[in-house]
């Protein structure tokens, strides 16, 4: 999709931090937008902003409200997956609630909105998908419990898709993000290298889905190292201290 004038693009986890600026950018790229998170109040303030854009609040965590807003979404050109949901936790203090929470969205609620979609896309010969996942999901990180695993099953769903979509018309892309200053990583009390503002970061997303290219990680230097230390041998990443 190398332009967006009249394009629908339906953007999920449009309501605060990145996934707001993404929308605010596409509005400016003339897309047509759907705008779906669970925050109603914050969905109504953002479309009072945009040219063209439908506030339709949804829960990814319940199959019912998803159906409900794919119904009322009508046909789209185009899918962004960007709800996430992220809390720190070192296996130490395990938190199985949050775990299958951060599960629950980040990665189940990609499946619920994808098999609404989907099969459309396939029928119809076209459309984009794209996942916004994190460096996170390279490999097993410290204090990543629930976040990382559920990022690294977004990267594996949009690799396979890739895979099986080759032909078909439809697309698909996967994001990977790393440190982005939003209510998220607020929570975080360690150093996060090349941290970027929302606005910045949507910036890089909104270029990715011009292009061609099926992965985009971001920002450079940043993402090599992740990348690096996903090749490393194992001997030397989990050494003993």
């Amino acid at each position: 999709m190398n332009s967006f004038h009249g394009k629908t693009v339906w953007l999920v986890g449009a309501s605060h931090g990145l996934g707001r600026e993404i929308a605010r950018q596409l509005d400016r790229e003339g897309a047509r937008l759907v705008l779906s998170a669970r925050s109603a109040a914050a969905l109504q303030d953002l479309a009072r902003e945009l040219t063209q854009a439908k506030p339709l609040p949804m829960d990814v965590t319940d199959m019912g409200s998803v159906a409900q807003v794919a119904r009322l979404a009508g046909t789209v050109d185009m899918v962004i997956y960007n709800a996430g949901a992220y809390e720190p936790m070192r296996t130490q203090d395990w938190d199985t609630g949050a775990a299958l929470k951060m599960s629950d969205v980040n990665y189940n609620g990609a499946v619920r909105v994808l098999g609404q979609v989907l099969p459309d896309f396939v029928k119809a010969g076209r459309g984009d998908i794209a996942l916004i996942g994190s460096l996170a999901g390279y490999r097993g990180l410290p204090a990543a419990i629930g976040y990382g695993a559920s990022k690294a099953a977004l990267i594996s769903l949009a690799e396979t898709m890739r895979h099986d979509l080759t032909g078909s018309g439809v697309t698909v892309r996967i994001i990977n993000p790393g440190f982005i200053k939003t209510r998220l990583t607020d929570k975080n009390s360690f150093a996060m290298p090349q941290i970027m503002p929302p606005e910045l970061a949507a910036g890089h997303v909104v270029a990715a889905l011009q292009s061609r290219r099926f992965r985009t990680d971001f920002p450079r230097p940043f993402s090599w190292a992740i990348k690096l230390l996903h090749l490393l041998p194992d001997w030397l990443v989990y050494r003993s201290k």
